[in-house]
C-alpha cells in the first residue's frame, strides 16, 4: 500500500510516498513557485506511483470546512499568487483516491502525536509550533484537531513588548508585532542585518526571541492545558529552547503545576524535518479506512 504525502510549505514542497507503517519510501523537494508550475511537479511525481490516498499539508490560511464550497482552497494568504487556489480541487482532477486537507502545522502537529504514541508516552494532547520563515501552530486533542470554523492562528497572537525591542515594528503585515511579526525568521534581518544562521547564539537578540516565544508557551499552556508543546522550524535550535524554558518558569512563577520543562517544552521527536510527512501518512490512512 502506497500513501503520498504533500508538506505544501510557502518556501518549498516537500512530497514523499510511504506505507502504513509511515515509512518514507520516496521523498522529493523542490521550491514554492507559481501554483501551476509547483501543482504540476506534484501531480508528474505521485504520476510514477500507483497511489491508495493523499495526505496534504499546507501553508495557509486554508479552507478546512467541508460544508463550504472553497473547502480544499489556499484562501487569503499573502503568498504571491496563491490567494484562492484550489488545492484539492487540482489534485482530484489528477488522482480518484481519498485526500485529507489541513494546515501545515496541523500535519506536523499530527506527525507528533502519533509519533509520541508510538513512543509510549501515553500522550492525549500536544500543541506544535512552527518557527521559520512564518510561525504557525496546531493542536491535537484525543487524536483530533482543535478548531472548527477555521484553524488555528496562534502565530498571530498579540505579545507583550520586551523592554530592548521597542522600536522594533515587527514584519507582520496585518499585525506587525504579533508572535510572527516578532519571532519568524525574517526578524532578524529586519533588527540587526543578518540572517538568523548567522547570528552568534549569545548575540542578545535569542533573549529578546525567548521571551516571545516563551508568552506563547505560557498562553498555550493556561488556555489549553496539554501535555507537551513541542517547537520545531529553522529559527528553533537547542540553546534557543533551554532560554524558552527559563523565560517560561520566571513567567509562570509557580502558578500552576508543570512537568519537567525539558519534557513540557521540547523539540520534535521525528527528526530531519518529517512531523508533517509522518501527519500526512497517518491521516491519509485513517481516511481511506474509514
Amino acid at each position: 500500500m502506497l500513501i503520498g504525502s504533500i508538506e505544501a510549505g510557502g518556501t518549498k514542497f516537500v512530497c514523499a510516498v510511504g506505507n502504513e507503517d509511515y515509512r518514507v519510501l520516496d521523498k522529493t523537494s523542490f521550491p514554492t513557485t507559481d501554483p501551476e508550475s509547483t501543482l504540476n511537479k506534484v501531480i508528474d511525481y505521485f504520476n510514477q506511483f500507483d497511489l491508495e490516498a493523499i495526505g496534504v499539508a499546507s501553508f495557509g490560511p486554508i479552507e478546512l470546512r467541508k460544508n463550504s464550497e472553497k473547502y480544499g482552497y489556499i484562501t487569503n494568504t499573502p503568498k504571491p499568487g496563491w490567494q484562492d487556489v484550489d488545492f484539492v480541487g487540482i489534485l482530484r482532477d489528477h488522482f480518484n483516491v481519498p485526500i485529507t486537507w489541513t494546515t501545515d502545522v496541523n500535519g506536523s502537529a499530527y506527525g507528533e502525536y502519533v509519533m509520541s504514541t508510538l513512543a509510549n508516552e501515553k500522550t492525549k494532547s500536544l500543541v506544535y509550533y512552527t518557527i521559520g520563515t512564518g510561525v504557525g501552530a496546531g493542536a491535537v486533542v484525543n487524536g483530533d484537531f482543535i478548531g472548527s470554523l477555521g484553524h488555528p492562528e496562534m502565530g498571530h497572537v498579540l505579545v507583550k513588548r520586551h523592554p530592548d525591542d521597542l522600536n522594533f515594528e515587527g514584519i507582520c503585515p496585518f499585525h506587525h508585532d504579533c508572535l510572527e511579526g516578532l519571532v519568524a525568521g525574517p526578524t532578524f534581518e529586519a533588527r540587526i542585518g543578518k540572517k538568523g544562521a548567522d547570528v552568534d547564539i549569545n548575540d542578545p537578540v535569542w533573549n529578546i526571541m525567548a521571551w516571545y516565544i516563551a508568552q506563547a508557551a505560557m498562553q498555550t499552556t493556561l488556555t489549553l492545558r496539554p501535555d507537551k508543546i513541542v517547537f520545531g522550524g529553522g529559527v528553533i535550535n537547542d540553546t534557543l529552547m533551554d532560554k524558552v524554558r527559563s523565560q517560561f518558569s520566571d513567567m509562570m512563577n509557580g502558578y500552576i503545576d508543570i512537568p519537567n520543562l525539558e519534557q513540557y517544552l521540547t523539540r520534535p521527536l521525528i527528526k530531519d524535518n518529517g512531523s508533517a510527512n509522518l501527519g500526512n501518512f497517518a491521516l491519509a490512512y485513517q481516511e481511506l479506512k474509514a
